[in-house]
C-alpha cells in the first residue's frame, strides 16, 4: 500500500509559500533545463511557466489555442515555445510528442496541468466522458509518448495535476464514462482527479528503476478558468461566494493566489527534499498526510487514491481504453 508513504517532511514550505519562494530556494540550476507544461497558459499553468521561465528554463506550452497560448505568455522572460496539441484529441496528442522527441531535446520535467472541471456532459475519443478523457487519458498517453525522452534525462519528473476533489470519490469502476449511470458532473471530475493521483502512483512504480519519479498534487482552492463551467449561483450555493460576489472569510482564509497554487507543482518538479522519493500525493508544498478521523473534508489523501492495486488496474484500463479507441 502506497499509503504508508504519505508522511509530510516538514519542507519548511506551506500554504502561503509562492512560486517564487520555491524557484528562489531551488532554481539556481534551472538554466538550460526543459520542461513541458500541458495548461501552461491560464491560471496555475501560467505562473508555473512564468516561475520556471524567469529562472532561465526553457519550457514548452502545448496548446489547443495556440494563438491564445502565444498571447497570454507574450513578453514573459525566458525561453517559451508554444506547440499545437489537443488532449481531447489522441491523434494531436500522438503528433506533438513525435515533434518533441523528433527534436531532440531532453526533458527534465512533463507536469501535467491542464484539465476542465465540472463540464456538462461532453463525449469525445472511443465515447470517452470528457473530463475523465481530457484530465487522464490524454496525459496518460502524452506520459507514455514521452517516456524516451524522460528516461533519457537524469533525475526527470512528472507532476500530475489532482485535486482536493479526489475526495468526493473513487474512479467509478463498472461505468467510468457513465453509459450506464446518470451523468454526474461533480463524480465525474472526482474521478477524473482520483485518476490523476493513481496514475503518477503507477507511473512512478514502473519508472522510477530508470530514474524518473512522478508526484500528483493538491494545488489548493483557487478562482481560475477553470471554474468556467459553474454559474455564480452555483458558486453561491456551494459557499464559494457571497451573493454580492464577495468571498465569505472562511473561503478568503483558505482559497490561494494563482502564484501561491503553482508553489507545490514547482516543489514537486524542483525540490531535493523529494530526491529518491516519488508516488505521493502533495499539498502545501509537502507530502500530504492519509486522511484521518481529524481531517477536514478539503485535506489530505483519501486511501483510494494512495493504492497501488488501483493504480495498476486504473494502467490496465486506460492501456485498454486507448488500444481500442479508433
Amino acid at each position: 500500500m502506497a499509503a504508508q508513504d504519505q508522511i509530510p517532511l516538514g519542507s519548511g514550505f506551506g500554504h502561503a509559500s509562492t512560486a517564487s519562494d520555491i524557484v528562489s530556494a531551488y532554481g539556481a540550476g534551472l538554466a538550460g533545463r526543459h520542461y513541458v507544461v500541458t495548461g501552461g497558459y491560464s491560471g496555475i499553468g501560467l505562473e508555473t511557466v512564468r516561475a520556471l521561465a524567469g529562472a532561465g528554463a526553457h519550457v514548452t506550452v502545448p496548446a489547443r489555442s495556440p494563438e491564445r497560448a502565444r498571447a497570454a505568455l507574450a513578453g514573459m522572460a525566458g525561453g517559451i515555445a508554444v506547440a499545437t496539441m489537443d488532449l481531447a484529441d489522441l491523434a494531436s496528442v500522438r503528433a506533438f510528442a513525435a515533434s518533441l522527441l523528433a527534436g531532440g531535446r531532453p526533458v527534465h520535467g512533463l507536469i501535467n496541468n491542464a484539465g476542465v472541471m465540472a463540464s456538462p456532459l461532453r463525449r469525445i475519443g472511443d465515447d470517452w466522458e470528457s473530463q475523465f478523457a481530457i484530465c487522464h487519458l490524454g496525459h496518460f498517453e502524452l506520459t507514455r509518448l514521452l517516456e524516451p525522452a524522460l528516461k533519457a534525462t537524469p533525475g526527470a519528473r512528472v507532476v500530475a495535476l489532482s485535486s482536493t476533489a479526489h475526495i468526493r470519490g473513487d474512479i467509478l469502476w463498472d461505468d467510468p464514462h457513465f453509459h450506464r449511470r446518470p451523468y454526474d458532473k461533480w463524480a465525474a471530475y472526482a474521478q477524473a482527479k482520483t485518476a490523476d493521483a493513481l496514475f503518477a502512483l503507477g507511473l512512478d512504480r514502473r519508472w522510477r528503476a530508470a530514474g524518473v519519479r512522478a508526484f500528483s498534487v493538491h494545488p489548493g482552492g483557487i478562482f481560475t478558468p477553470l471554474q468556467r463551467h459553474l454559474a455564480d449561483e452555483e458558486m453561491v450555493a456551494l459557499g464559494w461566494k457571497n451573493a454580492d460576489g464577495s468571498l465569505p472569510s472562511a473561503v478568503a482564509a483558505l482559497f490561494k493566489s494563482p502564484q501561491a497554487g503553482a508553489a507545490t507543482t514547482l516543489w514537486c518538479a524542483l525540490s531535493p527534499q523529494l530526491d529518491g522519493l516519488g508516488g505521493v500525493y502533495c499539498e502545501d508544498c509537502d507530502i500530504a498526510p492519509l486522511a484521518g478521523p481529524d481531517s477536514q473534508r478539503w485535506q489530505h489523501v483519501r486511501p483510494w487514491a494512495c493504492d497501488d492495486a488501483a493504480a495498476d488496474r486504473l494502467w490496465t484500463m486506460s492501456e485498454a481504453m486507448i488500444a481500442a479507441a479508433p
